[in-house]
């Protein structure tokens, strides 16, 4: 049983934006704090081991310069690699190219988990979806982590949760989440609406 009320709490949410070579982008960070030590959660989100238990299987090299491919979702480049407190790579799907930066910190007697995924403001999925188009993918994953880490379980493989009324109720509560942070980044409120309301369609259709 997942207490969807107190995860969805548990995180913070920012919708921002950011300046690149290329040009302007679309910043959307998810934070969450885990209990246990850095070295854990460092090791939860780059051992190719463990990645499964709670994420997806992957492959390749992750190491800089290493090309990873998550299994039946994005790929890309590790662009750096500082164990173990930050990574970031490129995260290729779709055709679309965008950015992941982690940051792995202490926190008392815990650790702080942040992730700012990175998307250029022409991305399509973005015009269409908002910060929903990654941000409730990321709620998934963190929510995973945070259940991988508490028990040491695989939950990955649990995907008939999402179908269930509980799974249906986090992505609709998800989706309802970065639409205000989306709001509070400054997006017009009734486009914010419309695209968190395709985004929880997406993500809820049976």
């Amino acid at each position: 049983m997942i207490d969807v009320s107190h995860q969805i709490s548990a995180v913070q949410r920012t919708v921002g934006r950011r300046t690149l070579a290329a040009g302007e982008a679309r910043v959307v960070t998810i934070t969450q704090s885990y209990p246990g030590p850095v070295e854990d959660v460092w090791a939860a989100c780059t051992n190719p081991e463990r990645l499964p238990r709670w994420l997806l299987p992957v492959t390749g090299e992750l190491k800089p310069g290493g090309h990873y491919q998550l299994e039946g979702n994005a790929g890309g480049t590790v662009e750096s690699c500082d164990p173990p407190h930050a990574f970031a790579a490129t995260w290729e799907y779709g055709g679309e190219v965008s950015w992941i930066e982690v940051r792995i910190s202490a926190e008392g007697d815990g650790t702080r988990l942040r992730l700012e995924h990175i998307a250029h403001v022409d991305d399509e999925r973005w015009a269409e979806f908002g910060p929903g188009a990654v941000g409730v993918g990321w709620d998934l994953s963190v929510m995973a982590l945070a259940r991988h880490l508490a028990t040491g379980a695989d939950v990955a493989s649990e995907q008939t949760w999402m179908a269930s009324a509980e799974g249906l109720r986090f992505m609709t509560d998800s989706s309802e989440a970065w639409c205000a942070a989306s709001i509070a980044g400054g997006t017009d409120p009734a486009a914010a609406r419309a695209a968190a309301d395709r985004t929880t369609a997406a993500y809820t259709a049976g």
